[in-house]
């Protein structure tokens, strides 16, 4: 790495490069669940536009197995990109994401619908969503290494922190170009060509996104140990030796999936389509949930830099357990908006205190020259088989007798994974300094 020549102390970075970097990491992640934030809050739209016919329910599973289907593709990209992340650099990796997913946002924002190409469109839609799990499958585990690796010592876990708090960042302004969209359009115009507007306005972050990922230098970190290993040893044994961490990554990152799609990206559409809450009560409790939410991740990660992961992480996952069944009990009892805004504040409030600091405590389980590929793997593997559903499942638990306690119940069964390998956690994870 060239040196930064104002650096303070030789070979390392200064406090601007390092803020370009937790830039240059959150804008890709920000633009990832932007991206899917908005598929869920327009689902029942695409859902008419691309899978017209089956009535309203099942064209609205359908348009969420859609989605789904792009997390088949998430572990295809965990490996190759993560592993193309280990050899040829963070950098690189986190530019050729990038470009990935605004291929796919492209390709969603202009498919056809079906009334114009017929079963073609919705053939366009499992392509855009198949580069966008291929892409989200290497963002993760470049991003958290990128964030962990700038990051000075005893700031690991604030660092890492700003990967979930960029997803509460783009939930707010997907809720806000949704509030926006339904505020300006018909119904009518919103069904013919309103709902692409979201997608397409989320390209606009393109080009200061490949700008800001082709100008930063690889971290220390990584330029360090690639120094330091002048022969490449083959990466494959060395993810084998660590299988144990991966089972434990999976089980981390279970909660942080299925809480992120179960209880704050699908929450809008859940209060509106079982609850029988208004799109603006349910936009506006999104809103505010997500900026508790971003709030959260920071103290987070803060309180992990200071007490260690194992506690923040066993606290908030026991809580979650706890405390998610017990609040959309009291949404459902009450239903009343000023309950709503509470329950749902106190929901973002405890996911945010998990998942502000589960990824510090993932990126600590694995060493650098692995650290990408395996924060992939574990992370992808969890998100496919359990996550990238959860909006259908959900949905389906809600319509088989379980109603407003579908996605409640879902976040319990994955708080119960979490705490299993919370409580196996070795002590290179649970502190992140």
């Amino acid at each position: 790495m060239t040196q930064d020549k104002s650096s303070p102390v030789p070979g390392e970075p200064r406090p601007v490069t390092r803020r370009k970097a937790i830039a240059a990491a959150a804008v890709g992640n920000i633009f990832e669940w932007y991206d899917f934030a908005i598929f869920i809050l327009f689902a029942p739209y695409i859902a008419s536009a691309f899978f017209p016919g089956d009535g309203e329910v099942a064209g609205l599973i359908k348009a969420f197995l859609a989605f789904g289907v792009g997390f088949i593709a998430r572990p295809v990209g965990a490996v190759l990109l993560g592993y193309y992340g280990d050899r040829v650099g963070r950098k690189a990796a986190l530019t050729l994401t990038f470009g990935l997913m605004a291929l796919g946002t492209l390709v969603i924002g202009l498919a056809p619908a079906h009334d114009q190409i017929g079963a073609w469109a919705a053939v366009l839609i499992l392509v855009g969503r198949l580069l966008q799990g291929l892409s989200a499958g290497g963002e993760i585990g470049g991003a958290t290494a990128f964030l962990v690796e700038y990051a000075p010592p005893g700031r690991k876990g604030r660092y890492a922190a700003w990967l979930q708090a960029s997803m509460a960042i783009s939930n707010i302004v997907g809720a806000l170009v949704a509030l926006i969209i339904r505020f300006n359009l018909s119904e009518a115009e919103i069904a013919a060509w309103g709902w692409r507007i979201p997608f397409l306005f989320g390209l606009l972050i393109v080009p200061v996104g490949l700008w800001l990922r082709a100008t930063l230098a690889d971290t220390p970190e990584y330029l360090a140990d690639q120094a330091a290993r002048p022969e490449r040893a083959p990466i494959l044994p060395a993810l084998k030796a660590h299988r144990p961490n991966i089972m434990r990554g999976v089980g981390l990152s279970v909660l942080s999936g299925v809480g992120a799609y179960a209880l704050v990206i699908y929450m809008p559409v859940h209060l509106q389509t079982v609850l029988g809450f208004s799109s603006s009560e349910a936009f506006t409790a999104a809103l505010l949930g997500n900026l508790v939410l971003a709030g959260m991740c920071f103290v987070s990660g803060s309180i992990l830099d200071r007490l260690g992961g194992r506690r923040v992480l066993l606290l908030s996952a026991a809580a979650l357990l706890v405390g998610t069944p017990t609040l959309m009990g009291a949404i459902q009892l009450f239903h009343s908006f000023p309950v709503l805004l509470i329950c749902n504040i106190l929901f973002c409030a405890l996911f945010g205190l998990y998942a502000g600091g589960m990824p510090a405590a993932l990126a600590g389980l694995f060493p650098t020259h692995i650290r990408s590929t395996a924060v992939s793997i574990s992370y992808n593997i969890a998100i496919t088989l359990f996550a990238g559903f959860a909006p259908a499942i959900v949905t389906w638990l809600s319509a088989s007798g379980f109603g407003a306690q579908g996605p409640s119940l879902y976040v319990a069964a994955a708080a119960l994974a979490a705490l299993v390998a919370i409580t196996t956690l070795p002590r290179s994870a649970s502190h992140a300094g």
